[in-house]
Formats: structure tokens, sequence, C-alpha cells
């Protein structure tokens, strides 16, 4: 069978990176090959960008740096990583690819969209996931669990979250806007409630999407 790339979007504490791990255990259930990768990281380029761009630095990030960091970092994971799992016939999925890029610096940083997906264009030819899920969620609820996480976790990436509510509602309004312009491609799921009535919606939209 070919392989499927899927990409889990949503602003950081929506659930994404759950819902991924537990998409992955149904589908290896299955006797399915499952590739579970994330962005920035996947390779030590991405790792080494992924430090750099999540947690705090005594020389902070100019946006644009950032911007071209993601970009080597995800041409690298599509190299690397990503395509030869695809062609393979794997199952890939992703924790965020580059809609989080337009979401994040584009609309979060104020780059700006034809920015991001003409660096796209260039650099990674316009590779798109064959289904994104995007878990919707208000901003200040997930402002709330990614902070409560952290501090369980003791993690520095906390750069984003230190933005506060405006720039993730900047950044959720912009995947709703994604999800609006590429519905073939986008399921835009309710992100609230608890992790296994998530885990349901997110199985359904996978498997009516993909034939699964």
């Amino acid at each position: 069978m070919p392989g499927v790339f899927v990409s889990f979007e949503g602003v950081d504490g929506s659930g994404k990176t759950t819902q991924l791990e537990l998409l992955a255990e149904r589908l290896r259930a299955q006797g399915r090959d499952v590739v579970t990768t994330r962005e920035p990281g996947g390779t030590a380029l991405g790792q080494a960008v992924r430090s750099w761009v999540l947690e705090a630095q005594a020389e902070p990030l100019a946006p644009r740096a950032e911007l071209a960091l993601l970009f080597a970092a995800r041409a690298q994971h599509l190299q690397q990583v990503i395509e030869p799992a695809r062609a393979r016939g794997a199952i890939v999925l992703c924790d965020r690819f580059t809609d989080a890029t337009e979401a994040y610096q584009g609309a979060g940083r104020g780059l700006g969209a034809e920015l991001v997906r003409e660096l796209d264009r260039l650099i990674c030819g316009g590779a798109r996931p064959e289904l994104t899920l995007i878990l919707d969620l208000d901003p200040e609820t997930a402002l709330a669990r990614a902070q409560t996480r952290l501090r369980r976790a003791a993690s520095g990436e906390n750069r984003f979250e230190a933005e506060g509510a405006a720039f993730l509602r900047r950044v959720a309004e912009a995947y709703r806007a994604i999800a609006r312009r590429e519905p073939e491609r986008c399921a835009l799921i309710a992100a609230s409630g608890a992790i296994e009535a998530v885990r349901e919606r997110v199985w359904r939209a996978a498997a009516a999407r993909l034939g699964w």
C-alpha cells in the first residue's frame, strides 16, 4: 500500500501530541507500519533547531532567522525521515508541519502567510500531508494546559507559551483560516473534553478521510 503522511496541528496545550501517540498506538495494534516524528525535530539538525526555537536563549532569535531555521530543519526532515518512510508504505504521523510555521511565524510573529508559503515552495517544494488534523481549543484553556504541563515536566521549551494569550489567539485563528482554505486536506477537531472523547473524534476523522 502507498505510504500516508498525516500531520497533527494546534496551539500548544491542545493535546495534539497525546492524540498523535494514541492514534499511533491504535494503528500499530492493527499491524500497520507507523513512524512518529515531530517538528522541529526528527533529525539531528531538527533537534538542534528545536532547542534554538523553543527554548529561551540569551540571544533572542529574530523572527526571520527563526523562520529560516525551521525551513532548513524541515527540508532535512523530509529527505531523511518522511519521504523514505512514505516510499516504503509506512504511515507517518508528524507532530506539526508547515501549517505550524504559517500559524506561529506567519500570524503569531506577524511575518505573513505569503512569505511562509513562498519559502515552503522554494525550500520544501510545497510538500503537504494527505491529512492534517487540527486540534481546536480556545487559547486561554490551551495556555493553562501548556503551563501546567511545562511545570510538571520542568521543560525549558516555553518561548511561545511566554508570548501569552493574545499571541495564541492569532495562532488559533490562523489554524482555523487554514482549515477553511483547504477543507479537502484539513479536519478541524474540537479538542475540549476528555482525552478519550477527543481520541474518538480523531479516529473518526482519520478513518473517514483515509478509508481506514
